[in-house]
């Protein structure tokens, strides 16, 4: 009998967790598992753009000096329009060298003609209505590498709140459907797990823009629409007959 027993734990032992805990589940019951989800849509109060100079001259010294005295000015304008210190950041710093390409024709080797400098900023904005200005005024300043604007709200869990009243209501209809339709009583939730959250869009390639278009002096017509945040929860009922 001894050996029996032992031979019957080794047994279990070796089993998989997943047969282990549906070997637990009662005869008259069953599990069900699924994800629902609820999005929720909402006015952006941040918005992101990517603005930044781009210079070219012989040397690389002269090439980054340039891009420097020009990316101050379009900082200045940055923070003259409001933005904060906080919401301006570096995000790409690059030199190259420039060829001209047009000897190979005839087996020669590309010819070095200059540098080429890039300095891009990633800008936030905290006022959407005036977007527009913000725009103008760093191509005024200088800009010529404008990306976004990629529109967020800056807290989306609070907006969640509210999405989770619907979501468990989603996902109680839905197990209870199911424990009718396969002859249960009831469908009782055992296991709830929430993930998922605020999806940004792409964020758009930087385009090459001419500062000369802010000579006209008009504001860029910006509509900031909605953005959605979609809650999503994983559960797991017993089916209880």
């Amino acid at each position: 009998m001894r050996t029996m027993l032992l031979a019957a734990a080794a047994a279990t032992a070796s089993l998989p967790a997943a047969a282990i805990a549906q070997a637990q589940v009662p005869a008259d019951s069953a599990l069900i598992a699924f994800t629902v989800s609820e999005e929720v849509k909402s006015v952006p109060d941040r918005a992101q753009i990517g603005a930044g100079v781009t210079t070219s001259a012989p040397t690389a010294v002269e090439a980054l000096r340039a891009n420097s005295a020009a990316m101050d000015k379009l900082i200045a304008a940055a923070k003259k329009a409001g933005i904060r210190d906080g919401d301006i950041q570096t995000s790409q710093l690059n030199i190259s060298p420039q060829y001209d390409y047009r000897p190979q024709e005839q087996g020669q080797p590309p010819r070095l003609i200059g540098y080429q400098a890039s300095n891009q900023v990633n800008v936030v904005s905290r006022d959407i209505k005036g977007l527009g200005s913000l725009i103008d005024a760093l191509i005024a300043a200088g800009g010529t590498n404008i990306s976004g604007p990629n529109f967020y709200v800056a807290n989306p869990d609070a907006l969640l709140d509210g999405a989770r009243a619907k979501v468990m209501a989603k996902a109680n209809a839905k197990a209870a459907d199911y424990a009718r339709l396969a002859g249960y009583r009831e469908a009782r939730l055992i296991q709830l797990t929430e993930g998922g959250t605020w999806m940004p869009p792409p964020q758009p390639m930087p385009v090459m823009m001419r500062a000369e278009a802010a000579d006209a002096g008009f504001k860029a017509p910006i509509q900031a629409g909605e953005v959605g945040n979609t809650l999503t929860v994983q559960v797991q009922y017993r089916l209880v007959r």
